[in-house]
């Protein structure tokens, strides 16, 4: 592959490197009429900007890596809209990559944003064992967690309050007169999920209820995986609950279609809440209750953080809870009296 430098564009151009250094600089030392007719030739000869050589002379490449755990994820994506808005508004470009779950792969891209010169790195850790592994890596560049509470780790972050978020929909269930309550998709390796399970335990401590889970074994999240999980637990009769509290929305977006295809009614057989106010949540025959992360406040918080700490910030890492919302739709109604009976 042959890329058009600046010497094939001063060549064409018949002026001298410095003068088209100039123009694509925006330098008043040449004519408009000069950095116009440069410009124009740069465009039909398809140059790029050279952002390595680029950082050589100047340490920057004004780009900012992210890393999701999953790239299909609907959470994910809106999340990772919003850092790159408030990532291009601050003047930098981004490079999106996926960790897909896997400690070594987290490291991995990690390594080649490294690589790539990125002047910092926004990441959705991929498990409670993420910090660890990148420890020595964080130390060499700019670093901010979203979306996962490192708690008492030596990092910036910026994550929902989860345990609130639990609680703030346990208490809006038991609102409704529902006692018997199954959480759904507890992954007991993502420290988010973990942080969750913690709030609905205290919740049900605090009120004399029953804990019951639904395990996810998987080290992931999708809405094909809550139906699957779903498929299982109804094929056990009678259900022992009145309502499912789903750790994320494509969990229950999951359970909603298996009990659709199970004759389950949502609400009327059982109500569902689920975590997180995707953009499908609201949907008309879906309108999910659920609890609301504000996306675009993390991704801002993040963002605003990381080029503090590019551009020379000091001090000690931003560690930043936001408070969550609970978002009442469709799928909550009040409790029957007796505990749900629906028959095989």
């Amino acid at each position: 592959m042959s890329y058009v430098t600046l010497k094939d564009i001063a060549k064409v151009a018949k002026v001298s490197y410095s003068t088209v250094s100039r123009a694509l600089s925006g330098s008043k030392e040449i004519s408009e009429a000069t950095r116009q007719r440069v410009l124009n030739i740069c465009r039909e000869m398809g140059y790029t900007t050279d952002f390595v050589a680029r950082s050589m002379v100047t340490g920057t490449t004004n780009t900012i890596g992210l890393i999701l755990t999953s790239v299909n994820n609907p959470f994910m994506s809106e999340l990772a809209n919003y850092v790159e808005q408030y990532t291009r508004a601050a003047g930098y470009n981004i490079i999106l990559c996926s960790s897909a779950h896997e400690l070594e792969q987290e490291q991995q891209v990690f390594q080649l944003l490294m690589g790539r010169r990125a002047d910092g790195i926004i990441i959705v850790p991929a498990s409670q064992g993420s910090y660890a592994s990148l420890e020595t890596f964080i130390k060499k560049v700019p670093t901010v967690f979203i979306s996962g509470n490192s708690r008492d780790m030596p990092v910036s972050y910026v994550s929902v309050d989860n345990h609130q978020g639990i609680v703030m929909g346990m208490e809006y269930l038991i609102s409704l007169g529902h006692r018997d309550i199954l959480y759904f998709g507890r992954r007991p390796g993502s420290l988010t999920h973990s942080v969750r399970v913690e709030g609905y335990l205290a919740s049900c401590g605090k009120h004399g209820l029953n804990a019951q889970f639904k395990d996810n074994t998987n080290n992931f999240t999708s809405i094909h995986n809550g139906y699957e999980l779903a498929k299982e637990l109804f094929s056990h009769r009678p259900l022992p609950f009145t309502a499912i509290f789903a750790s994320s929305d494509t969990n229950a977006l999951g359970i909603i279609k298996a009990a659709d295809e199970d004759g389950i009614r949502v609400p009327e057989d059982i109500s569902i809440l689920g975590f997180d106010n995707i953009s499908y949540a609201d949907l008309p025959k879906i309108e999910l209750s659920t609890i609301e992360q504000p996306k675009e406040m993390m991704a801002a918080r993040a963002v605003e953080e990381l080029v503090g700490r590019i551009r020379g910030k000091k001090g000690e890492p931003l560690q930043l809870i936001l408070p969550p919302k609970l978002i009442k739709r469709k799928s909550c109604v009040k409790a029957v009296q007796e505990t749900a009976s629906l028959q095989s």
